[in-house]
């Protein structure tokens, strides 16, 4: 099975030789770094073309996490992201994120990130690339600005959001990523369940934990084994069509 690792953060793995050589044992042809600040973005456009042993590759993506809004540096940032655009596969990763207390009870805070997420969907669409977009509390926000971007290729990265937000993202072409944690997290699942296959793709967002375990990219094959149970597939058609969704999405 070819097996795409669609979202990770390969800067922060420990021993990352070895964690590329799992994946590529266990069927991983390509992943998918996401940078997620200035210094991430700089060491995904240099992974991007360091890492080729074997049968796998590493593509770069470029983006600002709602977490990372530290005003000194998005210019320099977005600076870098328009400089180098031609050069990834996607921008990613970018969205919003009121989870916090703070964001929910904050308007300006939420405006903020809005902001500068508009900004990068215009990059995006401007340039014909697709977006991998976080959305965790901002479900219905992040749904209807990407809409309005026009930005054509959209994926909403572990999507947990209520049933009348997927449905409007799914309306729209866009896609949907399942991660380890559809094994046993019920919104995930709920999600996963609702999605058609032609809409989704995998991921792991290494090195985050599942269940106390840090991700690696070789990880996939959980979120495979999950998503073909709760579409009661066979695995090997599971992988066949989300390795042809990213393919699609991405331009690999």
């Amino acid at each position: 099975m070819d097996l795409i690792d669609t979202h990770a953060h390969l800067e922060d793995l420990e021993n990352l030789e070895e964690s590329l050589e799992r994946a590529s044992v266990a069927g991983v042809i390509a992943v998918i770094t996401m940078g997620s600040d200035y210094e991430s973005n700089l060491w995904a456009l240099r992974a991007g073309g360091a890492y080729k042993g074997g049968r796998l590759m590493v593509y770069p993506a470029l983006g600002i996490h709602p977490w990372n809004l530290d005003a000194s540096k998005i210019e320099e940032n977005i600076k870098l992201i328009r400089e180098n655009v031609d050069r990834v596969v996607a921008l990613g990763e970018i969205g919003l994120d009121y989870w916090y207390r703070e964001v929910r009870r904050n308007r300006e805070k939420r405006e903020e990130q809005m902001a500068l997420f508009r900004r990068l969907l215009e990059i995006a669409e401007r340039n014909s690339k697709p977006v991998s977009i976080h959305s965790r509390g901002a479900w219905e926000d992040a749904v209807e600005i990407t809409i309005e971007s026009g930005v054509k290729r959209a994926v909403f990265h572990w999507f947990t959001g209520p049933p009348t937000t997927l449905n409007k993202l799914l309306a729209h072409g866009y896609y949907v990523s399942a991660t380890p944690a559809a094994a046993y997290s019920k919104e995930h699942r709920r999600v996963i369940q609702d999605t058609p296959l032609e809409n989704l793709i995998l991921e792991t967002d290494s090195p985050v934990e599942y269940q106390g375990e840090p991700a690696e990219p070789s990880h996939i094959l959980k979120a495979l084994a999950a998503v073909a149970q709760l579409k009661g597939e066979k695995e090997e058609l599971v992988a066949e069509k989300t390795t042809e969704n990213a393919r699609s999405i991405f331009k690999f």
